[in-house]
């Protein structure tokens, strides 16, 4: 029986990558870069807002 909540969402990466580890893996990589660039474009995009008002993130 299961009962972290992340071993159980390990397993369901790991099951939906057929069980490849290394694919999981790179799956999760892949994702992370997505986030965060998303990331990396919501604070330019607060930042961008700030200083147009004249206040910045600190």
């Amino acid at each position: 029986m299961i009962t972290d909540p992340s071993d159980a969402a390990i397993d369901q990466i790991v099951a939906s990558c057929n069980g490849d580890l290394r694919g999981a893996l790179k799956a999760l990589l892949m994702v992370n870069e997505h986030l965060e660039a998303e990331l990396q474009q919501f604070y330019a995009a607060i930042g961008e807002d700030a200083a147009a008002r004249g206040k910045f993130l600190h």
